[in-house]
């Protein structure tokens, strides 16, 4: 199954937004499109989506003249007071409405001190969870999460992570030649979704893109039944194009939390 490249990383999303951000609470009176468009050099089209962003996830809005100003989600999480709490509400209406939006389950994991963990998910009655019948820590070679975790290093350092797991093999579909996974890693571009089409697990497709904050590495994923694998092309696209408002949120959080279910 392959997946086009997207024009632009969440990343770049990201770095882009928190720009606009800077720019928008400098501003109490509000700025206008024009105006950030000068003092960012962000290109019309891109900024005019960034925008939308913003706006769907409150942190900026427009007022009567057409300028911005500051959202409400920026203004609570400027606040110090019940700022984690209120970081951690952020969170998880976006990871719902990520969830939502795509009809799947979603998480977040980080790859923190040579491990893979699970930091936040989103699951539902009508999007459930995978079940973890292997442990996520050892098979970063089987799973979308492991191996989009696994991108983000460099040559020595998902050898060494190979190293301490040994790649069994969990399906037919596994792939447990090191230099076979090593060299399928090394060609993943980085603006396309990682899959797994049941390499963790029989019944089970997943897909992951990168959501790395700073020098943390860490991705987004989401898991369908294999019945819903015709989904999967769409509802990856659909998990790029959601990674931004969701890196966004860890942006502003900084370290990350201990993980919480959703229902």
């Amino acid at each position: 199954m392959a997946l086009k490249h997207e024009p632009t990383t969440p990343q770049h999303s990201v770095q882009s937004a928190l720009r606009v951000l800077e720019i928008v609470a400098r501003h109490n009176a509000g700025v206008t499109d024009a105006e950030l468009a000068r003092q960012t050099k962000i290109p019309t089209p891109q900024l005019a989506a960034l925008l939308r962003m913003l706006r769907r996830e409150a942190y900026v809005k427009q007022v009567a003249d057409g300028a911005y100003v500051t959202g409400e989600s920026l203004a609570r999480l400027g606040s110090a007071h019940r700022r984690e709490q209120a970081l951690r509400e952020k969170l998880k209406v976006t990871l719902d409405e990520l969830r939502d939006s795509i009809g799947a389950a979603v998480y977040i994991s980080r790859y923190e001190d040579g491990e893979i963990k699970i930091t936040d998910f989103a699951d539902g009655p009508r999007a459930p969870k995978v079940n973890e019948w292997v442990d996520f820590r050892s098979s970063a070679h089987a799973s979308a999460i492991g191996k989009s975790l696994l991108t983000q290093l460099d040559l020595n350092g998902r050898r060494d992570h190979l190293s301490r797991h040994k790649m069994a093999r969990l399906t037919s579909r596994t792939i447990t030649n090191e230099r076979v996974l090593l060299s399928r890693l090394a060609a993943q571009p980085a603006t396309v979704p990682v899959l797994d089409l049941q390499e963790y697990a029989v019944g089970t497709v997943c897909a992951a893109v990168p959501i790395t904050a700073g020098s943390a590495v860490g991705c987004l994923a989401l898991s369908l039944p294999v019945e819903h694998a015709h989904r999967l092309r769409e509802a990856a696209r659909t998990l790029n194009r959601g990674a931004a408002p969701v890196l966004l949120s860890l942006a502003i959080q900084g370290p990350p939390g201990v993980a919480r279910g959703r229902s």
